[in-house]
């Protein structure tokens, strides 16, 4: 979701790939799980005839702002606060999808706005939250998780592998006054891990690890997942851009367990029949240089479109 704004006169990530690998047409109904600021969903909706529905999700309550203030008037559109991961238990998801989105990871609008505590770049309170009406700030986790919590959490989804230094660094400082500030933390976190030739800041990892965990963002990855294969339409498009190796993993697999056969079993006395539910549509596509041109930040960006298939009706 790593995306410039639309209205700014910037596309959002992949914007055309996307629209491409959902395959829009005029009567058929679309979910945007990660509206944003909603570049996407304006350029789906640009194609819909006065038949069609655009559905759009976010827990931030800032982008559902955005999305009544632009679409709330358009009958066409319908707009729910919540995770991707709830998409199947949206009664509007009932009667069935031709296309959902998920476009993971932070906003820019949510990097740049130093009072949501996404970025080390800018001190603001250490939160992390997308949806900051709900479950725990980082800093009220970080004040209060097990030592071996935080360096599991910072190896699971930072890869971290300074992970134990640095969570002894965050209990010995949070001995001496809780963690407040996103620059603190970033501060902490240079002066136990030495920089060495790394190109990137040594609070990189440990900042995306604990946004993940606070955000539950792989978990719900995996159930949004299995909820958008439940409401596609055969024949109905799943498009994905993910930001880091973790989520494009949890992408391919599922992507790969729905359209190809498990590996064969010797040891098993009849080979178990599979029947293929999803096709993969183009492999793993990535932003042109264009793009990245003008927004960097497409650069870690993967694209994956896959389409659901007759059989699985």
């Amino acid at each position: 979701m790593e995306r410039m704004h639309a209205r700014s006169g910037h596309l959002p990530v992949m914007y055309r790939q996307v629209l491409d690998g959902l395959r829009v047409h005029g009567n058929g109904a679309y979910l945007d799980g990660t509206f944003g600021r909603g570049g996407h969903a304006r350029g789906v909706l640009s194609q819909l005839q006065a038949g069609g529905r655009l559905l759009v999700m976010d827990k931030d309550p800032e982008a559902i702002a955005v999305a009544e203030r632009e679409f709330g008037a358009d009958p066409r559109v319908s707009i729910y606060r919540g995770s991707f991961a709830e998409l199947a238990q949206w009664d509007a998801t009932a009667a069935g999808l031709d296309g959902v989105l998920f476009d993971l990871g932070v906003s820019s609008p949510q990097l740049d706005v130093a009072e949501r505590g996404f970025s080390f770049g800018k001190d603001g309170p250490l939160d992390m939250r997308m949806d900051p009406d709900s479950g725990v700030s980082a800093a009220q986790w970080l004040n209060t998780a097990a030592e071996k919590d935080i360096a599991d959490v910072l190896w699971t989804y930072g890869e971290e592998r300074q992970s134990r230094r640095i969570a002894r660094a965050i209990l010995a400082r949070r001995a001496a006054a809780p963690l407040a500030r996103t620059a603190e933390l970033a501060e902490l976190i240079a002066q136990a891990v030495p920089r060495g030739d790394q190109k990137i800041h040594p609070a990189t990892r440990s900042f995306q690890a604990i946004r993940i965990f606070i955000n539950r963002e792989l978990a719900d990855l995996e159930t949004g997942l299995d909820a958008a294969m439940a409401r596609l339409k055969p024949g109905g498009r799943l498009a994905v851009i993910s930001f880091h190796s973790l989520e494009d993993r949890i992408v391919k697999q599922f992507i790969v367990r729905h359209s190809k056969a498990p590996p064969s079993n010797r040891r098993l006395p009849v080979e178990i029949a599979f029947t293929p539910t999803l096709l993969a549509i183009d492999g793993a596509q990535k932003a042109d240089e264009d793009e990245l041109a003008g927004n960097p930040r497409a650069r870690s960006a993967v694209l994956r479109v896959a389409q659901k298939l007759e059989a699985s009706a």
